[in-house]
């Protein structure tokens, strides 16, 4: 397990001001409250929420968010109460704690999709503090990590509702990253055999022409220093899943599929990124219908990039996304860059969304973008209103009502 000095010294590492002492009192707290309990793995349960501590802190997130992620399931599955946590963590943290445990009590008996939609829907609707839907995020990422311990039958159930509805949550609130890894934990349990066969092919791909990659990024190192721009160029293979889902909608086999690596130019400025994108352009020859302008344009949660898709070597198509440095951050963390640190101190960044602006706006919308990584967003829509009102029926389905 974790111990409390090892979390410290995470959350020191970007906010060297924390608020140690509290930190540590929620952990003793937490240990002495799940003290009697065991994960179905044999472990001890507190190793949960340390995870889920230890995942958060991954996202440099503030103290409160820390704590709750500690003390998420005291008030569920412990004899805390509310006004435990009140007198020893503060309010603002007990009402953390509140809504996690709010969240986690709601039964899902159908994830079909207009039952999903709805349920992402109460979701938001709930939480007037995003940082409940962060700590209930980083709990079902590492509940997906230690599936393997679940009931077959579970794992299936679990995975379902990873992939309907905590993946696309992720996605909603701009962190790629983590609904990627929950996308491929849901995959590896619904879909074991398909999974492993887009690997084997990739494996495949590689003993054929292992270089690829690394030339490619090569190649637009140089082109970015010819036309002096300082910038830093990354590429990878796209994610099985994502692979897949491009398989069953195009109805292709992975051999005639094109756009399986993605490349990313992070430069300096806004007028940089343009000055890349050009360059790109005059090397290589744009795909029709591939190219987005997050930028002038950006994403409800905060997202700005240039997404082009071009036919580079042997005519291999390559997506490339091209955004500033602070555009990259809120990229990789979304919505929760509000919350994070940067250099010890609250991280400021002129793209950060502002996240009651963004809970309480009319529509909160991702257009489908059928040629990247966020393509199984394509027919996600998400709306929010002040005006509904979400009820259970008998048999537990979430429907929604007019006021």
């Amino acid at each position: 397990m974790i111990d409390i000095q090892t979390l410290v010294d995470h959350v020191r590492t970007y906010n060297p001001k924390c608020n140690e002492d509290l930190i540590r009192r929620a952990y003793e707290y937490g240990k002495e409250k799940h003290s009697k309990q065991r994960r179905q793995s044999g472990e001890l349960y507190f190793t949960h929420p340390i995870e889920v501590a230890i995942i958060l802190a991954g996202q440099k997130l503030d103290d409160d968010t820390i704590i709750t992620a500690l003390l998420h399931d005291t008030l569920e599955d412990t004899d805390a109460t509310f006004k435990e946590l009140t007198e020893l963590f503060g309010v603002e943290i007990a009402q953390l704690i509140d809504g996690v445990t709010k969240l986690t009590n709601l039964e899902l008996s159908s994830v079909q999709a207009k039952q999903a939609e709805n349920f992402r829907k109460l979701l938001l609707a709930m939480s007037q503090d995003l940082r409940v839907l962060l700590v209930k995020l980083g709990d079902r990422l590492h509940n997906m990590r230690t599936i393997k311990h679940m009931k077959p039958e579970k794992q299936i159930g679990k995975a379902r509702e990873t992939m309907d509805i905590f993946a696309p949550l992720a996605g909603r609130m701009g962190m790629q990253w983590m609904r990627e890894e929950l996308e491929d934990l849901a995959f590896k349990v619904l879909n074991p055999e398909a999974r492993n066969s887009i690997i084997r092919r990739f494996i495949n791909l590689r003993d054929q022409s292992e270089d690829l990659i690394p030339s490619i990024i090569k190649d637009v190192r140089s082109l970015l220093s010819a036309n002096n721009i300082e910038a830093s160029i990354t590429g990878r293979e796209k994610k099985p899943y994502s692979i897949w889902r491009k398989m069953e909608e195009k109805q292709q086999s992975f051999s005639r599929l094109s756009d399986i690596y993605g490349f990313r130019i992070i430069t300096e400025n806004e007028d940089n990124a343009y000055r890349a994108l050009g360059a790109v352009h005059q090397r290589w020859t744009g795909v029709p219908g591939r190219f987005k302008d997050y930028i002038s344009a950006p994403k409800s949660n905060g997202y700005r990039s240039i997404h082009t898709t071009v036919a580079g070597r042997d005519g291999k198509l390559v997506e490339i996304q091209i955004r500033t440095r602070e555009m990259n951050e809120v990229a990789e963390v979304g919505v929760a860059a509000h919350w994070s640190y940067r250099d010890g101190r609250r991280a400021k960044n002129q793209f950060t969304v502002d996240p009651l602006s963004w809970l309480s706006s009319l529509a909160v919308r991702i257009e489908s973008e059928e040629d990247d990584y966020e393509e199984f967003l394509e027919h996600v829509k998400l709306e929010m209103f002040s005006d509904q009102v979400f009820c259970f029926t008998p048999k537990g389905d979430v429907i929604q009502l007019p006021r």
